[in-house]
């Protein structure tokens, strides 16, 4: 079988970029604890100051029990546009170990900050005690640039320039 994917370039890697800076939210995939089956969610994206993805969860989701029990988990990001095939535009998928940084941890007051900046309708649950940061640590991704443009990436092709 042809390995479908082709070498990272700069356009792939701009590409995937765009992606998550763009991101409003995404599909996360995560195992659920109970089932050992995959489940999949809608959360709001939003990036920190160094351009990982970041979401914010409540303790009452299933998605975040599922985190905290197996911290793997994926995030697709990409959304299709108003014509054409919705298979046909570009969109990435990050594999990720979740890390969760609550409230009175160093850096939530500056990633609160930066949420808000983003997502400024989190102004209304930002503070409750059951919501926390979810950082995303990237350890490689799949990006789908449209109809034969399939590419792995590895965290350092995420960074930005």
């Amino acid at each position: 079988m042809t390995d479908p994917f082709r070498p990272a370039d700069d356009e792939a890697r701009a590409l995937a970029r765009h992606l998550v800076d763009t991101a409003q939210h995404g599909a996360l995939g995560v195992v659920d604890p109970e089932t050992g089956a995959p489940m999949v969610s809608r959360v709001a994206v939003a990036t920190d100051a160094s351009g990982r993805p970041v979401s914010l969860v409540s303790d009452l989701a299933h998605h975040t029990r599922a985190l905290a029990a197996n911290p793997a988990c994926s995030l697709l990001l990409g959304e299709p546009g108003p014509k054409g095939d919705p298979l046909t535009h570009p969109r990435v998928t990050l594999i990720a170990q979740a890390r969760f940084l609550c409230h009175g941890e160093d850096g939530h007051p500056e990633m609160a900050r930066r949420y808000l900046e983003l997502r400024p309708k989190a102004q209304l649950y930002i503070g409750f005690a059951d919501f926390s940061f979810l950082l995303y640590e990237i350890t490689a991704a799949h990006l789908n640039g449209g109809f034969g443009k399939a590419f792995l990436l590895r965290p350092e092709d995420l960074a930005r320039g």
